[in-house]
């Protein structure tokens, strides 16, 4: 019988340690990788491609199930060219993490924001599996559109579809096993499927790899900074003279002309302000021009909100992607 890992869903095996699934002895429920994580909060990298998230979203489309679609709140709006070209079946649009701004931003604005940008569901619900919130809503929307006892929780890694997984365990069953969770990208390697009761099984997917993010330019250590854990606490700042924000070494942003401006990142990155000084930035340069009340995205890093039309230089780690939305706030 093959037995696979509870924690990433990947089929256990006890020959090559270097490899994925490796356990000491094939009686364990998680591979080694998995327990280390959980154990120790020690990651090891797997690298993955999104050749293999597109042939999963051509497996679920072939069974015509329901999907919950999981968009992170501070990665808004996401890719999802690559979701709408692989996949008919009926979604649930479900915004998470929404504890990270819910004091700056009323549901229903999200809403009406998310409304604007014509994406494909049949609900859109906001969510927080950290504070529960929603929760209960989730479940009635599941039971009134799904086709069979299946449903596929589909996303971005890091989109918190294990996080919400893990909740509905320990809130709708009795069950104590969980899915391994982590802030680092790629924990979830083969789909799980998480038999919640006898109507229900959700199918966790491994994540969508968000191409252009700072996540992939960074190591492990300033990934857990950059993903936010709590609350953003925003910093405004009034520019009344050339200055750069930096953001410690991921991004500088160089305002030239008077501005009112909010920073929405982790907490647990540092911002300076450097006054009369345009950095001699050796990083990738992008310049913007930035309409009234617009959000500069940083991709995989935060945004931040402007008030006056400006023009905008911005440094970042080359690679990353950096682009202008309406604002959020």
């Amino acid at each position: 019988m093959i037995k696979k890992c509870l924690g990433c869903g990947v089929r256990l095996q006890d020959e090559k340690k270097d490899e994925i699934g490796y356990v000491v002895s094939l009686e364990k429920d998680f591979c080694e990788r998995c327990f280390r994580i959980q154990h120790y909060n020690e990651y090891k990298f797997v690298s993955k491609s999104n050749d293999e998230f597109i042939n999963i979203l051509k497996n679920v489309n072939k069974t015509g199930d329901l999907v919950l679609l999981l968009i992170d709140i501070f990665d808004f709006p996401t890719n999802l060219d690559i979701i709408n070209k692989y996949l008919s079946n009926e979604v649930i649009l479900v915004i998470t993490k929404y504890d990270l701004l819910k004091p700056y931003l009323r549901e229903e604005k999200l809403l009406d924001y998310i409304q604007n940008l014509n994406i494909r569901s049949v609900e859109t619900l906001i969510i927080s599996s950290a504070k529960n919130y929603n929760l209960d809503l989730l479940m009635e929307k599941i039971k009134q559109y799904q086709k069979s006892n299946n449903v596929y929780v589909i996303g971005n890694t890091n989109a918190g579809k294990s996080t919400l997984i893990n909740k509905i365990i320990y809130n709708y069953t009795d069950f104590q096993s969980k899915i391994t969770t982590s802030m680092l990208p790629s924990t979830t390697l083969a789909n799980i499927k998480v038999k919640i009761n006898d109507k229900l099984t959700l199918i966790d997917t491994p994540g969508l790899l968000e191409e252009k993010s700072l996540i992939e330019y960074v190591d492990s250590k300033k990934i857990k900074k950059v993903i936010p854990k709590t609350t953003i606490k925003p910093k405004t700042y009034q520019i009344k003279i050339p200055q750069t924000i930096v953001i410690e070494d991921l991004a500088e942003i160089y305002f030239k002309d008077q501005n009112n401006i909010t920073v929405y990142i982790s907490n647990e990155l540092r911002i300076n302000r450097i006054y009369n000084e345009k950095r001699n930035s050796q990083q990738q340069k992008h310049v913007l021009s930035v309409p009234a009340r617009h959000d500069i995205v940083i991709k995989g890093l935060g945004f931040i909100k402007i008030i006056n039309e400006a023009t905008v230089e911005i440094y970042t780690k080359d690679g990353v992607e950096v682009y202008i939305r309406k604002s959020l706030i």
